[in-house]
């Protein structure tokens, strides 16, 4: 297992861990040095080269970073404090080594990582999951751009999608995706791969990204073309009090609803 050190002013913690977390990475431990004002942050990243390389592209430069083999049994030690996270009162998100909750009426996702990617439970995962679950009916078509795990997209096909697109980057994504669409039962409706979001063709009932702003803003014409007529678009990834230039980068579609939760924001959109 290998390890990502960012080292990082005091002033830039909150910046930089956030960053880290959106990546979906599983545990963040803060190092101190007391002879300087720097702080090395440590994480996990995986086995995958891909991994390494979406770290890089989110952290942007800003801060230097290096990475080392770590011991695998220390990587996984936060397994033991995972747990189950609810959407609603109706769904659940519970790691693969964890019993479900034995509730009538609950739909259960069971959710084993893979590469860099956690279970879903950062703050703009669980907004994702909270704006899809409002919109997704039988029989619409979804597409989950920068999937992750394939929360977002197991969690539509359960609640009945007629199709899910999953598409990330990062293999280890794709892996990770198409394995817990196995896990829960609906390999079948989910289609992942790693087709990048400009050679994607057709329209979807509801788009989710999940991902970071400059991407967002990369994504924007994509985003647009790919959201049917009578669609919605949700996006995330974003800061609660910082997204305007995002938005902006999405005209003419328009804002109709904002949800924020710790800081971050998932934003719904729909053609005018």
């Amino acid at each position: 297992m290998r390890g990502f050190v960012v080292n990082v002013p005091t002033s830039d913690l909150d910046l930089a861990s956030d960053a880290l977390w959106q990546l979906g990475v599983r545990a963040i431990e803060e190092r101190r040095d007391e002879s300087n004002d720097l702080i090395e942050l440590w994480t996990a990243v995986g086995d995958h080269d891909d991994a390494v390389a979406r770290a890089d592209i989110a952290l942007a430069g800003r801060w230097p970073w290096q990475v080392i083999d770590i011991m695998d049994a220390a990587a996984d030690t936060w397994r033991e404090f995972a747990r189950p996270m609810w959407v609603d009162d109706t769904l659940v998100v519970v790691p693969a080594w964890r019993e479900p909750p034995g509730t009538d009426g609950v739909i259960a996702i069971s959710i084993e990582p893979g590469g860099a990617f956690g279970l879903g439970d950062h703050p703009t995962t669980l907004l994702s999951l909270r704006a899809a679950l409002r919109h997704v009916v039988d029989g619409c078509h979804v597409l989950d751009v920068g999937c992750g795990t394939g929360v977002i997209a197991v969690m539509a096909a359960m609640l009945g999608a007629g199709s899910v697109r999953a598409v990330d980057v990062a293999s280890a994504a794709v892996e990770a995706t198409r394995d817990n669409a196995d896990r829960n039962g609906v390999a079948g409706v989910v289609e992942v791969d790693s087709t990048p979001a400009d050679d994607i063709e057709g329209r979807y009932d509801i788009v989710v990204a999940n991902i970071l702003a400059p991407t967002l803003i990369e994504l924007a014409d994509d985003l647009q073309r790919l959201t049917g007529a009578d669609g919605c678009l949700v996006i995330s990834g974003v800061l609660d009090d910082r997204h305007d230039h995002v938005v902006g980068a999405l005209a003419p579609m328009v804002v109709e609803r904002t949800d924020t939760l710790d800081g971050w924001a998932a934003v719904t959109l729909r053609h005018p």
